[in-house]
């Protein structure tokens, strides 16, 4: 399985690579970098571009450049503005949304769209790209795919996928995605998925809803009714009950991080009193923690966040929301 990078993404946001192609996409078309630099590359890439146009020959390029994208720096912004590159990758999307329901989706089917998907998540991670990306409200193509429910490995990798577009929206610090972001269902997605899906499709997930809690505006839609924060502090709640039986340190650091920054809120922070799990306050996770200093630092914080447990239940966990605004 990947590992986590520096910023706690897991490394490899779509299962086609082990390394996430957000950072290596920085060059811009025509800029001083990768151009100049694999000049020789352009002139195999355009010729591979212009086939995506052709369906005879599609399937084949999209799994060349999948398999190459690391290698143009240029790829997105080629991607976005030749005519009719976007389109095919469209049409490849929405080809299997008969597949889906009855689910039906192959493992052929399943790469095939999913080498499609690697393009996108090139195109969401250039900064010349992400926006037009946005705008034109691309994301909302793979919502089918993140509201499928079947555990076959097919539909797994083809959440998966899907959920690494999204994630490198999110990888960025950026206002306007996350924005974007809430006036979809994508929490609601997320949050099946981070209670359904395998490990790795759990871990990207609650990546996603970790980054939109880190941005201002995420948390104070989170926090605007006690629906919305049970609905997350729930399914974080499960999740930490699953952690003690199959443990994996790379998803509770971010389920640690989500708590951290729901803690930040002073009716959320209340509210946590009664709704912390108890296995997060006692050591039962200190036997896999030793090794990351992180996830102890950010524990410690917490629960001194937190502070102590309050006795209760029912009315005076609603009671934490009752004045709440929504900002």
């Amino acid at each position: 399985m990947s590992s986590l990078s520096n910023n706690g993404i897991p490394g490899g946001l779509t299962p086609l690579n082990p390394q996430s192609s957000g950072g290596s996409l920085g060059g811009t078309l025509g800029g001083n970098g990768g151009a100049n630099q694999n000049s020789g590359g352009m002139d195999e890439l355009l010729p591979l571009v212009m086939q995506l146009t052709k369906p005879e020959q599609r399937e084949g390029v999209l799994l060349e450049l999948s398999k190459k994208r690391e290698s143009f720096p240029d790829l997105a912004p080629i991607l976005w503005h030749s005519v009719g590159t976007v389109a095919a990758l469209l049409q490849e999307i929405v080809s299997i949304y008969p597949l889906l329901t009855p689910p039906t989706l192959t493992a052929h089917a399943s790469n095939r769209v999913c080498n499609a998907l690697a393009l996108l998540q090139c195109v969401a991670s250039h900064p010349d790209t992400r926006q037009p990306f946005l705008a034109c409200q691309m994301p909302l193509y793979l919502y089918p795919f993140l509201n499928t429910v079947s555990k076959s490995r097919p539909f797994e990798y083809l959440r998966l996928t899907s959920l690494g577009v999204i994630g490198a929206l999110v990888k960025v610090d950026d206002t306007e995605v996350i924005s974007f972001l809430l006036s979809t269902e994508i929490i609601p997605l997320c949050l099946r998925i981070m209670e359904t899906g395998s490990e790795l499709s759990k871990t990207v997930a609650t990546f996603i809803v970790q980054k939109i809690l880190l941005e201002e505006t995420g948390l104070n839609y989170v926090c605007a009714t006690a629906e919305r924060f049970y609905a997350v502090s729930t399914v974080l709640g499960n999740m930490v009950q699953l952690l003690q039986v199959h443990p994996s340190v790379r998803l509770l650091k971010h389920v640690v991080r989500c708590y951290l920054r729901l803690a930040d809120h002073p009716r959320a922070r209340e509210a946590l009193k009664t709704c912390l799990p108890s296995s997060l306050r006692d050591n039962t996770f200190s036997p896999h923690l030793h090794n990351d200093p992180t996830i102890q630092k950010w524990l410690s914080q917490l629960l001194t966040t937190v502070g102590e447990a309050t006795v209760g239940s029912g009315g005076s966990k609603e009671n934490s929301f009752e004045t709440m605004s929504s900002a």
